[in-house]
């Protein structure tokens, strides 16, 4: 794109002033669904990268910002701007970027570091995510929001859930992206990238393409301009709308199952010892579906302190529970271990899952 405006134009304006045609119905939908997320009693912060998506997500939620009357005339809605520092010209994006959401009238607008270590374990991906939600931690505490709005469009979920497919992830993950979580929120899951451009054009906003979006080295990249491209082609044009399908069915048995075992988990569980470790009834986790068993042991693992165990790991433990000739002990992530109670035991009967050591 070329060199952005200062501001922001009001829509309803066009560039040489005069009017411009009514607002897209992506425009209408993005603000009802942007009200419908917004903390009606105080600050809301927009996560903004100065792409299409999030400034889109800008000018909709702005929209509510200092309206007299209403549900939400108490409502505010601020900006952040995260700088990772991984282009030449980043400063100059974020400088351009708060400008563009102070035009719209957001305010508090912030601008975060969050360098990547180009050395980190996690990846450069990865690894820029982490920091960028610390950075969305800091502002929030910094500022006093109660929450965050995040971006991703319907495009951003059909990556996401045919990523998951290529893994072989189980339903959570095919589930894709969650529209909250904690305190984030995802208004946009509804829309497409087509939308959001739409927005930013009805408000005259100049969005920067990042190049890492389209650098064939990161694999979500890939996914965005090779593979889905390509099935789109060979398979259906409608593939991203089966994808976004996928994600919502599996959303919807995902949250059931992990509410079963939720429920079953405390009908298993004794009391942990004084090192903390935690005793399964191994007749109460027989008697329960694969499905229902395997989310009962991950959430035995996590209130060990472990981290959520891979399918493998899972499988491994299960056959613990079934009584195969060994015993265990099984680590999983985190430096959790799982074994069975032998018979003359104390434990016998039972799956013990003991938390990290140190």
């Amino acid at each position: 794109m070329g060199a952005a405006a200062s501001c922001a134009r009001p829509a309803g304006t066009a560039l040489n002033g005069g009017a411009v045609a009514k607002a897209p119905a992506a425009l209408h939908r993005a603000r009802k669904a942007v009200g419908e997320v917004l903390d009606p009693e105080g600050l809301t912060l927009v996560a903004c990268s100065g792409g299409a998506d999030s400034l889109a997500l800008a000018a909709a939620a702005a929209w509510h910002h200092g309206r007299s009357s209403g549900p939400l005339a108490a409502a505010r809605v601020g900006g952040v701007v995260v700088d990772h520092h991984l282009h030449p010209d980043s400063a100059v994006v974020s400088g351009r970027t708060v400008s563009q959401l102070k035009g719209l009238g957001l305010d508090p607008v912030r601008i975060y570091s969050a360098d990547v270590d180009p050395e980190s374990a996690l990846g450069p991906e990865a690894a820029a995510r982490t920091g960028r939600y610390q950075a969305f931690r800091d502002a929030m505490a910094e500022l006093g929001a109660s929450r965050i709005l995040l971006a991703h469009t319907r495009d951003d979920q059909a990556e996401q859930v045919l990523l998951g497919l290529a893994r072989g992830s189980g339903t959570r993950s095919l589930a894709g992206i969650p529209p909250a979580r904690g305190p984030f929120r995802r208004p946009l899951l509804g829309l497409s990238r087509t939308d959001t451009e739409a927005i930013c054009r009805h408000y005259g906003l100049d969005w920067w393409q990042d190049p890492a979006n389209s650098d064939p080295r990161f694999l979500r990249s890939k996914v965005r301009t090779q593979v889905l491209p390509y099935l789109e082609r060979e398979l259906a044009a409608s593939l991203r709308d089966s994808l976004v399908r996928t994600a919502e069915i599996a959303a919807a048995d995902a949250d059931h199952l992990e509410n079963q075992a939720k429920q079953v988990f405390p009908t298993v569980l004794e009391d942990p010892d004084h090192t903390g470790a935690l005793r399964l009834k191994l007749k109460g986790l027989r008697a329960e579906p694969p499905a229902i068993r395997r989310r009962v042991i991950a959430l035995a693992v996590a209130a060990a302190g472990g981290a959520n165990p891979s399918f493998e790991r899972l499988v491994a433990v299960e056959k613990l529970v079934a009584g195969s000739r060994s015993a265990g002990p099984v680590e999983l992530e985190g430096r959790v271990t799982v074994s069975r109670g032998t018979r003359g035991t104390p434990d016998y009967g039972k799956l013990v899952v003991v938390p990290p050591s140190g």
